[in-house]
């Protein structure tokens, strides 16, 4: 389906916000595949944030990398820029003339307007000189439930430009890339970060011209193939036009960038230099350049393929950073690809079916009923999966930091209480979410049912021996619940259901002595530190675990363990319903003797109902007594909620501030707050914001759950903060992708993949609303417009017999429509359509169903 007959299906609530002068500063808009590394687009339009070396290398830039457009209309002189905006200031940089090594003294163009709208952005250009309109499209492909195709080690540029003149117009648009093959990026200036050599030098560029491509391609001569450092870069084009420049001028001082852009500016082609591989400690930029001659009105597309190829992946952080010998293995990508030519030589090929997928999931996002903040909020995360926090192994399975530092990943170990939060993975990539699942029960599992809640790499690697992880440990029953639901995959249930019974009972052994449906004794949990006594955050996820597992456990043929779960359960929610709340919100019950500090008490924590939440988006229903829950989201939204923090103290990490909105993590209302309450209590998280602002939507508060999504956003607006990357312990961090949690409320979604159940009972815009969807291998567009609702498929294939849509629940008969014109007429059974059998809908065909 094109681009523009898709979006004349759906309705939109608003035009995406856009960034220019200085709300360009700190975009940055991640570029690359799962588990590949990524390159950021600035703001202005150049590349920054170089992440491909298989490590973080935040605020980096490359020397002597950028583009460069000539246009020359006929008669007139040529007119030359650098395809970004004007540098922002500051301009002090060192002291010494610097920033210079980008092309920063250089004509630029005028401005430029940023609209990210992910995992595409969209820049559009001003010079009042050129002749032509200049616009780029960025992207990398995205395609929900095809890891391997949105796993591509590239950034796609795609230039359009106008001739806007009178007269026919001639223009060349070149990119310039430095080889920067054997760095470390910012961490070669900590020598504590690595033990092999490293460093550029005998680095080779080359020109190719072969399956269509044409342009550089990087490699070096220093390092051995299985070396860390090892690998290759290319800058190519499918135009036939291209020209290419292997190496620029090796003239001292600045003669190598007079050299190139006297000649470019001048000419429009690229001067001719060529040498052998480059000295120690050096090295060389290349360029390539299309050229096309414009009549008045007419446009063209210029299209550039940056890829890269390293494919030995280095524990740098290994036994605490320290010298020595680090474990290497190989990163997936390098079993789909050869060196980075035969990514783009793929990539090629392939390009023009995934744009039109990516474009696809673009557009049933955002030409949708969401609110344009909310779209915002929930694609600006899914690019963490594109970031340095992710990472595939060797077989594929996923693998992720909470986090990324400027020069190494935070917090290793895929850590089950951050990953807890977030909702993106499963239900865009199920595949990857359940390799997390399976990684965690095979090597994170002890025989007594201990679980490790980082694992170690590579893996294989002895677990810790440190306390257990109540939240994740209990988190990870949920998830494995709701993954099977989003798969329907029995026999993958089958082969995970012994190490999760282990796991879940655990419980008895560490935390729930009684067997009570209470954890009394010490928690260690996502705060890192141990909660003592009963509490909320850790008794919510019990008792959801338990309702799942005795789910699971009646599903696979065991009654009697069904039984046991749910009796335990029905314990622990009657003891933690009447102890634990007080009236507004639960609380925390310890002995202060035994747990001086680090404790919430009487506190009202933000995230005490994560479990429930989780349990609501998993279609496990109400866990604790829902008056309950509805009156403790009342309350963290009273009591957490500031719509300034002018007068909040914080004297931990400061994530909000001063005019700024924000959820605090816990408040003190009654009194009571500890001495030394537990860390982080007084800061503000996105992933926690997310988490609420969904629940609150859940149960019909939408106005408090928007306020908050809004609150977080307006603080990511290119001047304070960069849109595209919410941090918590470092940058992208992994916890705020609970945004998807936010289109799970707002469309009222349910699913049950076993039963060919799927629902909708949208929150917002139910007249006429539109909404994105997705499950394992297939996802689309859902629509109802008064007593029509429409499911389309926009990729793969569902197979469908009961649909619960509300708009339809109360009618006494509809008509369904199948395609290919069949239909069948379908009473509701207790609101649910219940189809006279299984009804399977491929990628471009619809079910519609009407009264």
């Amino acid at each position: 389906m094109s681009q523009s007959s898709s979006r004349t299906q759906s309705n939109r609530l608003g035009p995406q916000r856009t960034f220019s002068g200085p709300s360009l500063a700190m975009v940055a808009f991640p570029l690359g595949g799962i588990g590949t590394g990524s390159v950021s687009l600035s703001g202005r339009g150049g590349l920054v944030d170089w992440e491909i070396f298989n490590r973080p290398n935040l605020g980096s830039a490359f020397p002597k990398t950028f583009p460069v457009l000539w246009a020359r209309e006929q008669g007139k002189p040529p007119v030359c820029r650098v395809v970004e905006a004007p540098p922002l200031p500051p301009y002090q940089g060192g002291g010494g003339g610097d920033p210079h090594a980008s092309g920063e003294g250089l004509p630029h163009m005028d401005s430029c307007e940023f609209r990210g709208e992910y995992p595409f952005a969209y820049l559009d250009f001003k010079c009042k000189r050129l002749p032509v309109r200049v616009s780029l499209e960025a992207y990398n492909p995205f395609i929900p439930s095809n890891p391997d195709d949105s796993g591509f080690p590239a950034a796609i540029l795609r230039y359009t430009l106008r001739n806007t003149a009178k007269n026919a117009v001639d223009v060349s648009l070149a990119w310039s890339l430095m080889n920067m093959i054997g760095t470390l990026g910012a961490a070669e200036k900590d020598q504590t970060m690595n033990h092999l050599e490293h460093g550029v030098g005998q680095n080779v560029n080359a020109r190719v011209n072969e399956g269509g491509l044409r342009g550089l391609v990087s490699s070096t001569n220093k390092y051995a193939a299985d070396h860390p450092r090892f690998g290759t870069m290319a800058l190519t084009t499918p135009d036939k036009s291209a020209d290419v420049l292997t190496h620029w001028s090796r003239a001292p001082w600045f003669t190598p960038v007079h050299d190139f852009w006297d000649h470019f500016s001048a000419t429009g082609k690229l001067p001719k230099h060529s040498y052998g591989p480059s000295d120690d400690n050096t090295s060389d930029a290349g360029a390539v350049a299309i050229r096309a001659h414009l009549a008045p009105g007419e446009s063209k597309t210029f299209t550039f393929y940056l890829t890269w190829h390293f494919p030995n992946f280095e524990k740098y952080w290994h036994d605490g950073f320290k010298p020595g010998p680090k474990p290497v293995w190989k990163n997936y990508y390098a079993t789909q690809f050869t060196d980075a030519l035969d990514v783009a030589r793929k990539l090629r090929k392939r390009e023009a079916k995934m744009r039109d997928q990516s474009l696809q999931l673009h557009d049933a996002l955002f030409y949708s009923s969401l609110p344009p903040y909310v779209s915002d909020a929930i694609s600006s995360q899914m690019a963490i999966l594109k970031t340095t926090t992710c990472i595939r192994l060797s077989d594929g399975t996923f693998y992720g930091f909470e986090g990324c530092a400027p020069i190494a990943g935070c917090c290793e170990g895929s850590c089950t209480h951050v990953w807890n939060y977030q909702q993106t993975l499963p239900f865009l990539f199920p595949s990857l979410e359940r390799s997390m699942r399976a990684a965690d029960y095979r090597y994170n599992l002890s025989d007594n049912g201990h679980m490790c809640f980082r694992l170690q790499l590579p893996l294989g690697a002895p677990p810790t021996d440190f306390h257990a992880c109540a939240d994740g440990q209990m988190g990870g029953v949920i998830k494995t619940y709701r993954d099977w639901k989003i798969s329907g995959d029995d026999t993958w249930l089958k082969d995970m259901w012994p190490s999760l019974k282990k796991a879940l009972e655990y419980a008895w052994v560490a935390w729930d002595k009684d067997k009570n449906g209470v954890m009394e004794e010490i928690q260690h949990n996502t705060y890192d530190v141990e909660f003592l006594g009963p509490n909320p955050l850790m008794g919510a996820f019990y008792l959801a675990a338990l309702v799942a597992a005795a789910e699971m456990a009646n599903y696979l043929g065991e009654p009697e363990k069904a039984a046991e779960y749910r009796a335990v359960y029905e314990q622990g929610r009657a003891w933690v319903d009447k102890n634990l709340f007080n009236g507004e919100f639960y609380v925390q019950r310890y002995d202060s003797r035994k747990a001086p500090t680090y404790q919430f008490g009487h506190g009202c924590l933000s995230d005490q109902l994560l479990g429930q939440c989780m349990a609501s988006a998993a279609g496990l229903g109400p866990i604790l007594d829902r008056n309950h829950v509805r009156a403790a989201l009342k309350s963290i939204f009273r009591y957490n909620w500031k719509s300034n923090l002018r007068d909040h103290a914080n004297a931990q990490r400061v994530y909000a501030l001063a005019d700024e909105a924000g959820l605090l993590l816990c408040s003190w209302p009654n009194g009571g707050r500890p001495a030394v309450p537990f860390p982080y209590s007084d800061e503000v998280w996105t992933g926690i914001e997310y988490q609420v602002a969904a629940h609150l939507i859940m149960e019909d508060m939408v106005d408090q759950g928007l306020a908050i999504v809004k609150g977080v956003r307006n603080r990511h607006d290119g001047i304070r903060r960069n849109p595209w990357n919410e941090f918590e312990c470092g940058s992208h961090y992994a916890r705020a992708m609970s945004a998807y949690t936010l289109l799970l409320a707002l469309s009222g979604f349910t699913y049950d993949r076993r039963h060919g159940a799927i629902g909708f009972d949208p929150k917002i815009s139910t007249k006429n609303f539109s909404t994105f969807w997705a499950l394992d291998n297939c996802w689309g567009r859902y629509t109802q417009k008064g007593k029509t609702a429409t499911l389309e498929v926009l990729y793969g294939a569902i197979t469908l017999k009961r649909l619960h849509f509300a708009a339809l629940a109360k009618a006494k008969s509809v008509r369904v429509t199948l395609a290919r014109g069949k239909s069948m007429t379908v009473k509701p059974q207790e609101g649910v359509l219940v189809l006279n059998r299984n009804v399977v809908v491929k990628a471009g065909e619809k079910i519609a169903c009407s009264c």
